[in-house]
């Protein structure tokens, strides 16, 4: 147990030179932009001199680039962001109030992912060489090639102009609206993942159905559920739980494209507006946000096989192998 919290601690003190890094890159690319965050402060008005020199020293806009970035990180590590230029709102209030929607969304996909990918891939892999195995790979195949937009742009012509069963747009109030809202956009969103983990666990399933010790217990006369699900469904997870790391990672990114096509005012849609308007501190933060959450995310992955896999706790390693 000291092992994995000395081992924890080290992971989250090395993430600081890491999110360091990042945050360099990502405020010196947006300024690469060839565009006028006066033109954004001001919705495009014109304004006198003064005026412009006035928003170009409270913004900090005056100073060089390498000042702007040292105001910039000192206050975020105290949780200041600044605030936006086109929404006038500290960009921290404006994600506290996007957040939510994002994470419920990532979390629903996540969750249809599972249900879906888990039991397609046994019966794939069970029913291998068969129809079903042909109509499930075809299915898979079509999930994982098809861009996340356009897995949400058909699935809402059918869904919704088509057969009327979904709202077109927005994100419902309160927690059981939210569900029935979200529901579309998070299968959409789901759907790569589907492909991925389903695909993954077929391939491992078939793998251990040759390995020796299912041969012996099936030669005992275990049955062959038993097998399926206690012994070689438990010897997949670390491959599933690897991808579904990075997938769920991965989904915070396609969020926004879902955020989109569906109007639902998570921080996808936050984020674009930013890129449009060239509002620096909404964008900067949000991207910082989304690789800290990509890396915190790899982190909760290396814990859950120290906690699944005997074999890395006997070898004292939670590192990935």
């Amino acid at each position: 147990m000291n092992f994995i919290v000395l081992y924890v601690l080290k992971r989250l003190f090395l993430l600081v030179p890491v999110l360091l890094a990042v945050s360099v890159v990502i405020f010196f690319l947006i300024r690469l932009t060839p565009s006028d965050p006066i033109s954004s402060i001001t919705s495009g008005r014109k304004i006198s001199e003064e005026t412009r020199a006035s928003l170009t020293a409270r913004y900090y806009l005056d100073k060089s680039l390498p000042q702007q970035y040292i105001i910039w990180i000192n206050n975020a590590v105290r949780g200041n962001l600044g605030d936006s230029f086109r929404h006038r709102q500290p960009v921290r209030a404006l994600l506290a109030a996007r957040l939510p929607v994002t994470i419920q969304l990532v979390l629903m996909s996540a969750l249809f992912a599972v249900i879906l990918a888990v039991p397609a891939g046994i019966i794939s892999a069970v029913k291998r060489h068969t129809i079903i195995d042909r109509l499930i790979s075809a299915f898979m195949l079509f999930c994982v090639s098809s861009p996340v937009f356009l897995n949400a742009i058909l699935l809402m012509l059918i869904f919704v102009f088509k057969l009327r069963w979904f709202p077109a747009f927005g994100a419902g109030r309160g927690f059981s609206e939210n569900l029935y809202y979200l529901c579309l956009p998070a299968f959409a969103l789901s759907l790569n993942m589907v492909a991925l983990i389903g695909r993954i666990i077929r391939d491992r399933m078939i793998v251990e159905f040759k390995s020796n010790y299912a041969l012996a217990l099936s030669a005992k006369g275990t049955p062959f559920s038993r097998i399926v699900m206690t012994h070689c469904f438990k010897n997949t997870l670390i491959p599933v739980i690897t991808v579904a790391g990075v997938q769920i990672g991965a989904m915070v990114i396609g969020a926004v494209l879902v955020e989109n096509v569906f109007a639902l005012g998570g921080i996808g849609v936050l984020l674009i507006e930013g890129i449009q308007a060239s509002d620096y501190p909404v964008v900067q933060s949000i991207m910082l946000f989304l690789v800290a959450l990509f890396l915190v995310l790899n982190l909760t992955v290396d814990m859950v096989y120290f906690i699944i896999d005997p074999r890395i706790r006997a070898s004292g390693n939670t590192g990935r192998s």
